[in-house]
């Protein structure tokens, strides 16, 4: 299987009409803070969006929901996973992706077989407190020769200029968060990812 060398991850929505337009054909949806019916409401606009754009989407923790709605692609953080039914998003037709952050966690994710593994965070992320170091990029060739053929996903303090350097040390996409969705142009810099990785595919 191959990603898209741009991984973009919304909070909402409502970013899809805005940011699919750019290019964007991979997209994580990590809805929050949401109840069931508004996270159903939230992940079915998102997968409709999606399907009119050409986009794939990524659902982010919520398998069940994902797999009601006939979603097509999960993506677990290492709690999730523990939880999760794998064989049963398996049986459903789904693909998965999993984080990591070290040796054992990329242990449990390459048991559950996975179709991409993420590694993150590479540098220092303002999104959220993480107990773990910045990976650096040395991590992820380390992590590309223990992944081998499956797509890695470097995520985490990602910027443009960066990008080469990510990509070169052997991540397959990069997931961009902040360096998006905080911009003053959000659209402009998506554009600019998808322009930039392109080039580099």
């Amino acid at each position: 299987m191959k990603l898209d060398p741009f991984y973009l991850v919304v909070d909402r929505a409502s970013w899809l009409p805005r940011l699919l337009p750019q290019g964007v054909k991979l997209v994580q949806l990590r809805a929050k803070e949401m109840d069931e019916a508004e996270l159903r409401r939230e992940i079915a606009t998102a997968r409709e969006t999606c399907a009119r754009f050409g986009a794939q989407l990524i659902v982010n923790d919520y398998w069940r929901l994902a797999i009601e709605l006939g979603c097509d692609f999960i993506h677990l953080g290492q709690e999730d996973l523990a939880e999760a039914d794998v064989p049963a998003i398996r049986r459903a037709g789904l693909k998965l992706g999993i984080s990591t952050h070290d040796e054992a966690e990329l242990e449990a994710a390459l048991l559950a077989r996975p179709d991409y593994v993420a590694l993150g965070p590479v540098y220092p992320t303002v999104l959220k407190k993480m107990r773990w170091a910045p990976q650096g990029l040395e991590r992820i060739t380390q992590w590309k020769k223990r992944v081998g053929d499956l797509p890695l996903v470097a995520i985490g303090g990602l910027t443009i200029a960066r990008a080469t350097g990510v990509r070169r040390a052997g991540a397959d996409s990069l997931a961009v968060v902040t360096d998006v969705l905080l911009n003053d142009n959000p659209e402009a810099r998506a554009r600019d990812w998808v322009l930039a990785t392109r080039e580099m595919a």
